[in-house]
């Protein structure tokens, strides 16, 4: 399976970096490269992941997640930025974003969170999942209100909020950073899904994050 990406970027050294790393790489093709949201709407085609990035001119990458979705329901989009910050990672996700890692993500591993998010997962830089998940037990509702999470979620999810990384956890728990970052994209899809992007869009609201 060739995975078919769009990269949506204004820093052309950036960009024209990943578009050689794409075509250089088995199993990956870049069919459209654009410096701003208005130019990737008219004109790219249809494409498995977009790389997005937030700071654009014209219109900013978080406002257009919900144009490129709804011209493309299919996509998956990954922020791809330098922004860390909470109110940027927590409205990215709630515009939709399918996943959100930092311009400092080493190629390899680039890579391999584009694979994750065209086969339906929501890859995330470790420091960035740490931070939706620990906003997310700030606001989880009163005890006794089941989230679904499986033994082992609920183990990672203590263990990120305690302050380890993916390679950490990896380590503690004898399985692969691969499976600690498919287990995070479980647990951020579960806590999403159940009433959590209400309680973050609250707190938003609120200037609380």
């Amino acid at each position: 399976m060739t995975v078919r990406v769009a990269i949506v970027e204004d820093h052309e050294e950036f960009r024209e970096g990943l578009y050689h790393l794409l075509q250089g790489t088995v199993g990956f093709r870049c069919l459209g490269k654009y410096r701003s949201l208005e130019e990737s709407l008219r004109n790219m085609p249809e494409v498995d992941v977009v790389l997005l990035d937030i700071g654009l001119p014209g219109m900013s990458g978080t406002e257009g997640i919900a144009l490129i979705k709804a011209k493309y329901p299919s996509v998956r989009i990954v922020m791809l930025t330098v922004f860390e910050d909470d109110k940027n990672i927590f409205r990215s996700i709630l515009h939709g974003a399918d996943g959100y890692l930092l311009k400092r993500t080493p190629p390899p591993m680039l890579l391999e969170a584009i694979t994750e998010a065209a086969n339906g997962g929501a890859p995330m830089t470790s420091s960035v999942a740490r931070k939706a998940l620990e906003v997310f037990k700030r606001y989880l509702p009163e005890p006794g209100e089941e989230f679904n999470l499986s033994p082992r979620e609920a183990e990672i999810l203590s263990l990120i909020v305690s302050g380890l990384d993916n390679d950490e956890i990896a380590e503690k728990l004898f399985i692969s950073p691969i499976t600690v970052r498919n287990h995070i994209g479980h647990i951020y899809t579960k806590l999403h899904v159940h009433s959590k992007s209400q309680a973050v869009a609250k707190a938003l609201k609120q200037g609380r994050l």
